[in-house]
């Protein structure tokens, strides 16, 4: 899947792990011991995230490209 949602990734001390967040997907979060790690599993809860709205029939946002938030 060609990814195009903005993530946020940054280090948390009290999780001692990389921390993704994904702002235009409610609740779309992942973890990871490395930078790398982290950005790979964000990439799989993506597409689970997708995935599940689709079953759902819930609306699936379209990616802004930059963020939006900030």
């Amino acid at each position: 899947m060609d990814n195009k949602y903005e993530m946020i990734i940054y280090w948390s001390q009290e999780d001692e792990a990389f921390l993704v967040e994904v702002p235009e997907l409610p609740g779309c979060m992942a973890d990871g011991q490395s930078y790398e790690e982290a950005v790979a599993n964000a990439q799989v809860v993506i597409e689970e995230w997708i995935e599940t709205a689709r079953e759902l029939g819930r609306p699936i946002p379209e990616p802004r490209g930059r963020l939006m938030y900030a």
